[in-house]
């Protein structure tokens, strides 16, 4: 069975700009959200299949492993790869 979470007025409190995105790597694994816009930066958590993300606008591309980079602000604040987010890298 699947489990519902239910948006509350706080947790939308700082979702700002931006667009709703589904995470989709296309395999088992799941997508490492990190702290900045690189593979050179720290893992904040993982996120699996299906997670809804709230990209901010922000989006960099990083020419040292050529990967286009999009902040989110929801579920967490980080920034996750064009690629697992149905984007173009």
């Amino acid at each position: 069975m699947s489990e519902i979470n239910l948006l509350t007025d706080e947790l939308l409190e700082n979702v700002t700009g931006g667009r709703s995105r589904t995470v989709s790597t296309y395999t088992n694994q799941n997508a490492v959200l990190r702290e900045g816009p690189g593979m050179r930066f720290g893992s904040i958590t993982s996120l699996g299949n299906g997670t809804k993300v709230n990209t901010t606008g922000e989006v960099v591309f990083n020419f040292e492993d050529g990967r286009t980079w999009y902040e989110i602000n929801y579920p967490v604040d980080g920034w996750i790869a064009g690629g697992v987010i149905g984007l173009d890298r």
